[in-house]
Parts: structure tokens; C-alpha cells; sequence
């Protein structure tokens, strides 16, 4: 999977995610988050989160080449299966409670957090066996 976006991206996708996490705070510290906007703050929350884990996956790296495609190709690999365990995990949580009311809606953004650590994972893994692999010429 090819990049799409310009490297100042990834920075700004971690901002926005960051901004994503903080502001429903705020917001609440500030009284504006009542029980009529609830839904529409957690919502535009999730929404931030995901173009920020989006920014992350689809911007460049500073040395971008074939080996980061491959890195990001597995990231997305790695995590559709842990996405899968992860909504498995859950309908098995709420069938054995009986449950019948909870609907997970959030299964997405599951996904793209994990794809954004496993992206970063293995970008930081190539790093340090390249590191290791020049040390021992």
C-alpha cells in the first residue's frame, strides 16, 4: 500500500488524535458536554481519532522505499487479525453475560489504532535491525 499523503501528516495525525483524546475533557470541564450533546461529542470524537490513525497510516515516512510499503502491507495484515480476536473477544464478553442490549459501533477505529501501532512497530523494528545488521559489518 503506497502512501498518499505528505510526511508533515503523521505529526499532525498524532496531534489530531491527541486533540481527539484531550478536548471531550475540556469540553466537560467547561460544562458544554450535557446529556442532549453527549452522543454527538463522543461521535465527533471517534471521528477525529479516525482521521488521525488515518493521517498516521497514509502519510510518508522520511525515508520512504520498499521496505516501509512491505512494513505498512503487514501493519494491515496484523491488524485485521487482531481487530477480528478483538470483536471475537467481545461478542463472546457480552454472550456470556447475556448482553443483548450492547452493540459494539466502534470495531473501525479498533482497527486503525491497531494498524497505526503495528505500522509503528515495525517501522521502529527495521530501524533498529538495520542499526544492528550496519554495527555488525
Amino acid at each position: 500500500m503506497k502512501a498518499l499523503l505528505p510526511v508533515f501528516c503523521r505529526p499532525m495525525g498524532y496531534a489530531v488524535m491527541a486533540l481527539a483524546l484531550i478536548l471531550p475533557f475540556i469540553m466537560a470541564f467547561m460544562g458544554r458536554v450535557t446529556d442532549n450533546n453527549l452522543l454527538f461529542y463522543k461521535e465527533c470524537s471517534k471521528l477525529l481519532m479516525m482521521m488521525g490513525a488515518l493521517m498516521i497510516i497514509f502519510a510518508l515516512t522520511k525515508h520512504e522505499n520498499a521496505e516501509t510499503v512491505a512494513i505498512r502491507n503487514r501493519a494491515v495484515r496484523q491488524a485485521m487479525f487482531l481487530t477480528v480476536l478483538f470483536i471475537f473477544g467481545g461478542m463472546l464478553w457480552r454472550v456470556l453475560h447475556g448482553d443483548i442490549q450492547t452493540v459494539d459501533t466502534s470495531s473501525f477505529l479498533v482497527f486503525l489504532i491497531l494498524n497505526v501501532l503495528c505500522l509503528e512497530f515495525g517501522i521502529k523494528k527495521a530501524a533498529a535491525d538495520a542499526l544492528f545488521k550496519k554495527n555488525s559489518r
